[in-house]
């Protein structure tokens, strides 16, 4: 029997409505701690919606949400519990590593006795080490992805949203991230909630993917369930199963649209 301690992250009857349009549509899963999770989508399916309801920047409609069993109104206790690392990047291009490692630290309380070690081990487990008084904006896109790995474990997160964290690497560099998770999870028993286009990438980390189509969960087992349900020889051939072939277009919201207009005003 499943029981509390299992499960890090419980979802039951998530609903999230624009007006009349159900972008999320009643879905509920779980994730246990410790699990390398896939959450697999075509465009305009939903991740979005959900990791951002998970993550608190989106208010849910109905259901019920629990991260590291805290419930989504206890905003607070939830956004201690884990780090969100998006497509791009967000380091200071004109602070050196060590710098943005320091200034994470100090934004995040982290005690000054264990500071300076804590950054000197992280920066040697991603091997910039050498380069820490380098200015960021000098780093090449790879190692500034490094460098944001070791900043997402300076504070102990318990849980990693990592939205599509590979795009725009080479296949080397796409190798040593999958590499670096399956060793900050097993080390530190992280879970990491990982979204991404890539279907060998899930493949070769995840322990179970979920697939969100038209706001619904269409599947969620581990990956040779998945093959042997749908009778596919690889993942690419497993989504295409059940999510159909056909182009998605996925629009901007309004508010969105809204909101990126104001911020281009405020640039310009």
């Amino acid at each position: 029997m499943t029981t509390q301690s299992d499960n890090i992250i419980e979802i039951k009857n998530l609903v999230k409505k624009y007006g009349d349009f159900e972008a999320v549509k009643w879905i509920s899963f779980d994730i246990k701690k410790g699990e390398i999770f896939g959450f697999l989508w075509p465009n305009g399916a939903g991740k979005s919606t959900t990791i951002k309801i998970l993550t608190t920047m989106l208010d849910k409609t109905s259901g019920s949400v629990k991260v590291d069993w805290n419930d989504l109104a206890d905003q607070h206790a939830v956004r201690n519990t884990f780090w969100i690392v998006f497509q791009d990047s967000s380091l200071d291009d004109e602070l050196t590593g060590w710098e943005n490692m320091y200034f994470h630290a100090m934004l995040y309380w982290v005690p000054n006795d264990e500071m300076k070690t804590d950054i000197e081990n992280l920066m040697k487990f991603v091997e910039l080490w050498e380069f820490k008084d380098k200015i960021v904006k000098q780093y090449s896109w790879w190692m500034k992805r490094r460098l944001e790995m070791a900043r997402w474990l300076l504070h102990h997160p318990r849980i990693l949203f990592l939205d599509e964290p590979t795009v725009w690497l080479d296949p080397q560099s796409r190798t040593h991230i999958r590499e670096y998770l399956k060793k900050m999870n097993k080390e530190q028993w992280l879970t990491i909630f990982i979204t991404t286009h890539y279907m060998d990438e899930v493949e070769k980390v995840a322990d179970r993917v979920a697939i969100i189509d038209h706001g619904t969960i269409q599947a969620m087992w581990t990956i040779d369930e998945l093959k042997k349900q749908t009778w596919k020889d690889n993942l690419d051939d497993v989504f295409l199963e059940l999510t159909w072939r056909d182009i998605r277009e996925e629009l901007v919201s309004e508010s969105e649209w809204m909101r990126a207009s104001m911020n281009a005003r405020r640039r310009g």
